[in-house]
């Protein structure tokens, strides 16, 4: 349907998961994509086959390699339309120890928080400066974790919390500045990406014990795919969203829309 042509975008984490689904259905859809990463490998691997797409090496964390991003990318194609924050860490503890709030270090929390929410601030930050003109759309990765506490991965859900409101001032800014620049935040949850793959177990039986544990949550019965939040990212990079900004969709197949202790309907409600 090429529901962006002409459009041109930055994706972040773009190597795998997510942000590769995000960046092929983008191309698909009539888009130029800048794919960004530091898993440079994947330059000679799937990103050839595609070509309006892109790749640019890219630390988040480096203010400099932004500000040198946006300005290639509106050297090379006169603008930027798009820019996706997809790129983050959970932080496993294999890598970076405890993560509840008693033994989490702040060697830690601050590297978590300087891939995560630090790569917001500063895609935000240069988004504007090369949007503001012509206007366009931000898309801000949060998670099911920005909007309840997760015990064991406290710093990771202080991140993406942090994003989500950051997402809400960033379209309060732009609107009152008279910027045609909509951001907006997502907040996944239960997609089947290599992300898990730290949580599940080292053997086959403990893995599949752990995945039915986990569907046995979800509503609609089934985990997410990369492609279902690229349709949702899609939806909002898209001219089809142009009176959405500063908002929160979540997509996680109904775990936060209930509790799953409420009565059966044979229960009379109680209320009053």
């Amino acid at each position: 349907m090429e529901r962006l042509k002409g459009k041109v975008a930055i994706i972040t984490g773009a190597a795998k998961g997510i942000g590769a689904a995000t960046a092929k259905l983008f191309a698909d859809e009539g888009c130029l994509v800048i794919a960004t990463d530091i898993l440079d490998d994947v330059k000679n691997q799937w990103i050839q086959q595609y070509p309006r797409i892109q790749y640019y090496h890219l630390d988040v964390t480096d203010e400099s390699n932004w500000e040198k991003c946006f300005d290639w990318a509106v050297r090379q194609f006169g603008h930027v339309d798009i820019l996706f924050n997809n790129a983050g860490i959970i932080g496993d503890a294999a890598t970076f120890g405890p993560q509840n709030p008693e033994q989490t270090s702040l060697a830690s929390w601050k590297t978590i928080h300087t891939i995560n929410l630090d790569s917001v601030f500063l895609g935000c930050k240069y988004a504007i400066k090369y949007m503001k003109t012509d206007g366009g759309s931000i898309i801000n990765m949060s998670s099911r974790s920005g909007l309840v506490g997760i015990p064991n991965a406290s710093a990771y859900s202080s991140s993406k919390a942090a994003i989500r409101n950051y997402t809400k001032t960033v379209a309060l800014y732009c609107a009152q500045k008279g910027y045609k620049i909509r951001c907006n935040s997502i907040h996944p949850a239960a997609i089947a990406t290599d992300i898990w793959n730290a949580h599940l177990g080292t053997n086959k039986a403990e893995r599949k014990r752990t995945l039915q544990t986990i569907i046995a949550g979800i509503p609609l019965g089934h985990m997410g795919t990369p492609l279902d939040v690229a349709y949702l990212v899609l939806y909002l990079a898209s001219d089809e969203s142009s009176f959405m900004t500063g908002s929160k969709l979540v997509l996680d197949g109904g775990i936060l829309a209930g509790c799953a202790s409420a009565p059966s309907a044979g229960i009379r409600n109680q209320d009053g």
